[in-house]
């Protein structure tokens, strides 16, 4: 029983972002277990004829973990598809323990997660020079809560580039923290399903969020960017350009022109 099973990122949507080592994980799977309430059945495109394929979107963690582990017992190669990057909201670190406590080896394949797809489709730089140098990944709390030193009313007040998952259902509390301290007439933009070919991408001002992506009908399966990138992005300003490829600033690659 040599074969792991295999955690994949499928990325956004779009078949052809899938990684390539994740896509021949797919090809040569006797099973692909796929999160079908987010991974689209399109990424199947890459799997074998005679592969199984399993939606485990209304199944339990006990159950998954029990189909895993049977079919490892078997000693079928497993699939496990996550959306976007399995490491982000993925849930697999509950899913991996259950089979590490089974003495079920298991490894990961890292994928594109959403928000870096909605950059690509917008062309943005979530790292601008002496503008913005980070980037905080984060949800509001709903049902699922979250830290207390992780509230997005704490990590909004750092007004660093920020990705917003999982927070449609809160879109108008959302607006409130982003309005507090982004600014109301600041620019957010809302990427719904990226690179699907549903992918719709809105730029609104933070005080018209809540209204923007209800009009649009807009209520899962979006992520909130928010920033001074998206402001650059928009063409509100210009960034300053990047030393790295200025010729009067020497690196070991390149000594200065000057």
């Amino acid at each position: 029983m040599s074969n792991p099973v295999i955690f994949a990122g499928a990325g956004p949507g779009d078949p052809e972002l899938i990684t390539l080592k994740a896509r021949n994980a797919l090809a040569n799977a006797d099973i692909i277990i796929y999160a079908g309430s987010l991974v689209p059945r399109a990424l199947l495109i890459w799997k074998k004829e005679s592969a199984e394929a399993v939606n485990s979107a209304g199944m339990t963690l006990d159950s998954i973990v029990s189909l895993l582990a049977a079919r490892y017992r078997d000693e079928q190669k497993i699939v496990r598809l996550h959306t976007g990057d399995p490491s982000l909201y993925g849930a697999i670190r509950e899913q991996i323990q259950a089979l590490e406590d089974l003495s079920i080896p298991c490894r990961v394949i890292p994928g594109v997660t959403a928000a870096f797809g909605a950059a690509a489709a917008m062309k943005m730089e979530f790292t601008l020079p002496e503008i913005t140098q980070s980037l905080i990944f984060t949800r509001i709390s709903g049902r699922t809560p979250v830290p207390e030193l992780e509230s997005l009313e704490s990590l909004a007040a750092h007004k660093t580039s920020m990705a917003i998952y999982l927070s449609m259902d809160h879109v108008d509390r959302v607006e409130k923290i982003l309005s507090d301290h982004y600014g109301e007439d600041s620019l957010a933009a809302v990427a719904f399903k990226v690179s699907h070919p549903e992918e719709k991408i809105i730029t609104t001002l933070i005080k018209n969020l809540s209204k923007a992506v209800k009009d649009e009908g807009i209520d899962r399966q979006a992520v909130i960017l928010v920033g001074r990138a998206v402001e650059a992005c928009a063409g509100n300003f210009s960034a300053k350009k990047s030393r790295l490829y200025d010729a009067a600033f020497s690196h070991v690659y390149r000594t200065s022109g000057r």
